[in-house]
């Protein structure tokens, strides 16, 4: 890849954390090692019960099945290579690997906000609308937003990796960064980024704002279905859950916001990117516990998956 000034960049180098001590540094490492794994074996363990049991094959299950595979990959395409820096002090990545980073963070954010929204009016519709519930969430249905999601998530892969592949970069190659974010790699490149940063700013608008107005418009429709509930203790529980979800929503959505509104330029290295592993690491690690695994018939499902497994290797 030619510049301006004659030199040839070939890889970047990503700076982010580089001011740590060393034991903060350890510390770190560790801690984002046991969230990486458990995020990784909470969704896939979540991922298989959903496959296998007969209880969890209903629309609720199968979007959230789609979370934890959509999770597992999207934390993995930054949190990998943290843990190599963390761990091995390796900062550089190649041109196409910021690239293809950067394009499967952006196209798989997109992803999963779209999913939350499906998310948030399936529930809408089993709380309000429990007799209409089978009729209106049909298998079909679930199969035709799922896919529309996961396409609309590839055709934003395709067209982001179109337009990086046509950057150039004038010697610079250290990425303010701990991984191939939009602003700190546009700010390195000599040619016109005009378009990629319009590109940024409809993701923001019509993908991230558009889609927290349609999941809070459902869950404050849920909370007035809630109130309007006979028993205490049903209101109790329905509250308890509509919470833990709003919670993680404020937790991705308010770090996304953060990082990519205007003003968030002037922020300091570490706290972009504290504020990024808010978004990168601590949502996906929150989701299975969020979704899942408080949930008593995952929990049952899971107990009697452990207890077969148990017994064919313990017979």
């Amino acid at each position: 890849m030619g510049t301006g000034n004659g030199t040839v960049v070939s890889e970047f180098i990503l700076m982010g954390f580089s001011g740590l001590d060393q034991r903060l540094w350890l510390f770190l490492c560790m801690v984002l090692l046991l969230m990486y794994l458990t995020t990784v074996m909470g969704n896939a363990a979540i991922i298989f019960l959903v496959c296998v049991d007969n209880r969890l094959q209903t629309p609720m299950y199968f979007f959230i099945g789609n979370l934890a595979f959509l999770e597992i990959w999207f934390t993995s395409s930054t949190s990998t290579k943290l843990l190599v820096i963390l761990s091995s002090g390796r900062r550089t990545i190649s041109v196409g690997g910021c690239f293809a980073q950067s394009s499967f963070y952006f196209a798989l954010g997109a992803v999963e906000f779209s999913l939350l929204v499906v998310m948030s009016f399936d529930r809408y519709v089993a709380l309000c609308q429990p007799l209409r519930y089978a009729a209106i969430m049909k298998h079909r249905l679930c199969i035709q937003l799922v896919a529309a999601v996961w396409v609309m998530g590839f055709m934003c892969l395709s067209y982001r990796l179109v337009l990086l592949s046509k950057l150039t970069f004038c010697g610079l190659n250290k990425i303010q960064h701990f991984f191939c974010d939009s602003a700190p790699l546009f700010q390195l490149s000599c040619s016109d980024v005009t378009l990629l940063w319009k590109t940024d700013a409809v993701f923001l608008l019509f993908i991230v704002l558009s889609s927290l107005y349609l999941t809070l418009a459902s869950y404050t429709s849920i909370f007035f279905c809630i109130l309007q509930m006979p028993a205490a203790s049903a209101r109790r529980k329905a509250f308890a859950t509509c919470s833990s979800h709003l919670t993680t929503l404020a937790v991705v959505y308010g770090s996304c916001i953060a990082l990519y509104a205007p003003s968030s330029g002037h922020v300091s290295l570490e706290t972009n990117s504290i504020v990024a592993l808010l978004n990168t690491v601590l949502h996906p690690f929150l989701n299975p516990f969020i979704y899942s695994l408080r949930n008593k018939a995952v929990i049952l499902a899971l107990k009697e998956a452990m207890a077969r497994a148990t017994a064919q290797l313990f017979p």
